[in-house]
């Protein structure tokens, strides 16, 4: 509940746009960047943000000053288009959001930049009012389709010449084509120009105990001539599947599931994954073991392991300090919707229309249970994911309070910053911003 009041170590500072549930929001503020402003449009996520330390301001009122070291962070709830960022000017040192996703996810109707959801516009707009020292973007990998390519490398020439905005009337490739032919010459001013680093991302490579593909745009004042060389260097992958593997055939995962006899991994259950192993040991690559859903369930660092849910009361909200470990019934597993396996890192968490739907919130367990139709007149049983797993999934606290029903609290989840990944690309950016800062002394 107080993650956005915890003391940061230096007084570093941070603007977050497209808030949403507060995933990147928690992880820059984590890496020592002091917030000063949340902006966030969906009513349910505003919720969230207020719930979890967030000053929310009236509707009729508009931050003119940035808080002080010990004030609450102001949101304004509501439209980006409407907000003047302008008395932030110089005091920002970076600005995060992910513009929303939909005009390029392969969920949606991928409309690109034709979309008018697309707020790419706004996070330039608001790099030419407060000129941060650096800037972090993540976005679905649908940016990287052919069909987007185009679109997306001129977002990149955008994010480089924020100042070179687009002469009314013109279309983006008229705009691209002038960008490219600034981008020859040499800037007057350092300050307006930004480098740019873009980086394809796995989550589970960080340690985050999901498959989530997504892509990270982190740009830097020319004037600061950051290293992004050591940039890159420190957003290097941490957790690989080849380490996963080995650790389960050399024992080491399963016994970690052992520790409790109540928890420990039937033997059926160890039989079916280890037999879909390569039959070789795969190579060391000096990584740390992907996390899987059950690392996630049994409690990953300081979290503790989750009750069963088929023990929890579905009228109770608390349980052994948990929130929002109830069950929900009614999952079905069907064509094209896979289930998510426990000794696996889970399915891409998704922001359905309707909550997160099929296979993608469905979940094996290790129980087996008799069906008539199912091959050898068994299979295992299933069950939704509880809106706590999915959250420790995405690598919320389990401190960390979500507003609204079921439904609007996954779709929260599916479109927040897993807060691991964010943590450590804010945390490397803090770094090389020390670095040439000591550099230039």
């Amino acid at each position: 509940m107080a993650e956005l009041q915890e003391g940061s170590k230096k007084d570093r500072t941070g603007v977050e746009l497209f808030a949403g549930a507060g995933g990147l929001a928690m992880a820059v503020h984590r890496a020592g960047f002091r917030p000063l402003l949340f902006n966030e449009f969906a009513k349910r996520a505003c919720e969230t943000l207020e719930a979890n330390g967030a000053d929310r301001l009236p509707e009729d009122q508009k931050p003119t000053q940035a808080p002080g070291p010990h004030e609450k962070v102001p949101l304004v709830a509501g439209d980006v288009q409407q907000l003047d960022l302008s008395y932030l000017a110089g005091k920002v040192d970076v600005l995060a959001g992910g513009p929303p996703c939909q005009p390029f996810s392969l969920g949606g109707v991928a409309k690109g930049d034709e979309d008018k959801r697309n707020m790419f516009p706004q996070m330039f707009r608001a790099i030419r009012e407060i000129q941060p020292k650096a800037v972090i973007c993540e976005n679905v990998r649908g940016l990287l389709r052919p069909s987007f390519k185009p679109y997306f490398d001129y977002i990149q020439r955008e994010l480089k010449l924020p100042f070179e905005e687009r002469v009314e009337g013109t279309d983006w490739q008229q705009h691209d084509e002038y960008l490219l032919e600034r981008l020859k010459a040499e800037p007057d001013d350092l300050t307006k120009r930004y480098e740019v680093v873009m980086m394809e991302v796995n989550a589970a490579d960080y340690g985050v105990p999901q498959i989530r593909n997504r892509v990270i745009l982190v740009a830097f004042r020319r004037d600061l001539a950051v290293d992004t060389k050591l940039f890159e260097k420190l957003v290097q992958p941490t957790h690989s599947d080849k380490a996963l593997i080995r650790s389960m055939k050399n024992d080491s995962y399963w016994v970690r599931h052992s520790a409790d006899p109540k928890r420990a991994v039937p033997d059926h259950v160890r039989e079916r994954v280890m037999a879909r192993l390569p039959k070789d040991m795969p190579e060391d690559d000096g990584r740390l073991p992907w996390y899987t859903l059950r690392d996630a369930i049994a409690g990953i660092g300081e979290n503790k392991p989750l009750p069963e849910v088929e023990d929890l009361d579905r009228t109770e909200h608390l349980l052994g300090g948990f929130t929002e470990h109830i069950g929900w019934p009614g999952a079905r597993i069907y064509d094209g919707h896979t289930p998510n396996e426990l000794d696996r890192p889970a399915k891409t968490v998704k922001a359905g229309v309707h909550g997160v739907p099929g296979g993608e919130s469905v979940m094996l367990l290790d129980d087996l249970v008799e069906d008539e139709t199912a091959e050898g007149g068994v299979r295992y049983a299933h069950r939704y994911m509880t809106v706590r797993e999915t959250a420790r999934v995405m690598t919320f606290p389990d401190t960390w309070e979500l507003m609204g029903p079921r439904g609007e609290k996954m779709r929260q989840l599916g479109n927040a910053v897993p807060v691991v990944l964010g943590e450590v690309f804010a945390k490397a950016v803090a770094a090389v911003l020390d670095e040439a800062e000591e550099r230039q002394k």
